[in-house]
């Protein structure tokens, strides 16, 4: 359905207001991100919202907001290296354009969500990185006149929704092509939580290249981390009778997760256990052993999304729904050829 305005459509503010049983300053309230609306009336503006498209315009020969030079970075948590990297591409990005990043976590705070803490304040736009915005939420940032750009959104975006990402199913297709070109046959992988895009990705490609090679991977050798158990998901894998060869863990924060696990078993990576994982964050260089991975641009993937944004804000008639950067595997002492336990208790490589 096309957008629909309040300058010259079939949709105003006043009819947003009507099906909503509310009043205009209350819609007004709801696209303001103030917080003296109740949760139910503004979950109800925000439906409203997205089911007419409606888009606030400003009328020729009216005032334009204050630019004051800000873009937001809305994310899931700073914690960790790949939050850093994120910061520091769109940061490149914004001060190349002379702009500055403001940084907001994807929570409430106090009784004010995420998204009436942008709305309260001017924004040139605003980058979102691991975080799925509703449909009514959307809306709100669409008829606020807020552009926004998804980066490594957690679900399936819309087709119209534009995003930034890497090759995921392509990088897991290379770690398992490397697994397999070393000789394994052997297999478990560690995903991130289930419906996660990004690690769902990762997780096809690794077993598409699995299959074009007649091997396989047997869903009781797929956990998926992140809810809190790592250490007991992954440490059932290789207390297994028999136990993989050869992990893939769809980030390096769980490969580092199967290290500590095959540390406490008296597993040598590299030698007895093989892991790849995915990212190639700095720590992936300084582990011991070196961490096989696969290579995503982050910060760039953050530059990226920065720019495209900018370019929306430019001309929001352009369309930019998917931008993916490529990934690239990068060997280290992590991944080996399959050892053979032979009754003397010799390991020997096959």
């Amino acid at each position: 359905m096309a957008p629909m305005t309040d300058e010259g459509g079939a949709v105003t503010l006043a009819d947003i207001a009507a099906r909503a049983g509310t009043t205009v300053p209350t819609v007004s309230k709801v696209l303001n991100g103030r917080s003296d609306v109740s949760a139910e009336m503004r979950d109800r503006v925000l439906r409203i919202l997205a089911e007419t498209g409606y888009r606030r315009t400003r009328r020729r020969g009216s005032a334009a907001p204050p630019d004051l030079h800000l873009v937001d970075l809305v994310i899931s948590g700073v914690e960790g290296s790949w939050a850093n990297l994120v910061l520091s591409g769109v940061e490149r990005a914004a001060s190349g354009a002379g702009l500055d990043v403001v940084v907001m976590l994807a929570r409430d705070v106090g009784p004010r969500s995420w998204l009436e803490r942008l709305l309260a304040r001017p924004s040139r736009g605003a980058v979102l990185a691991l975080v799925s915005p509703t449909a009514g939420e959307l809306a709100a940032l669409r008829a606020a006149g807020i552009p926004i750009v998804l980066l490594d959104p957690v679900a399936a975006p819309a087709a119209d929704v534009p995003s930034v990402g890497a090759s995921n199913w392509a990088g897991g297709h290379a770690a398992g092509r490397h697994l397999l070109e070393l000789g394994h046959r052997s297999f478990a992988v560690v995903a991130g939580p289930p419906g996660h895009l990004y690690s769902q990705a990762r997780l096809d490609g690794f077993r598409s290249a699995l299959a074009a090679d007649g091997a396989s991977l047997d869903a009781s050798r797929v956990v998926h981390a992140g809810g809190g158990a790592d250490d007991v998901a992954i440490g059932c894998l290789l207390d297994a009778a028999d136990p993989p060869t050869a992990v893939f863990a769809c980030t390096d924060p769980l490969a580092l997760a199967v290290y500590r696990a095959a540390a406490e078993r008296g597993i040598r990576i590299g030698r007895e256990l093989s892991v790849v994982g995915f990212d190639d964050l700095p720590e992936a260089a300084w582990t011991t052993p070196a961490l096989t991975t696969v290579r995503q641009p982050v910060a760039d993937m953050g530059a990226a999304a920065l720019r495209m944004l900018l370019r929306l804000r430019d001309d929001p008639e352009t369309t930019a729904p998917r931008e993916e950067l490529a990934t690239e595997l990068v060997v280290r002492e992590s991944a080996a050829a399959p050892l053979d336990v032979h009754a003397e208790g010799d390991l020997l490589p096959r």
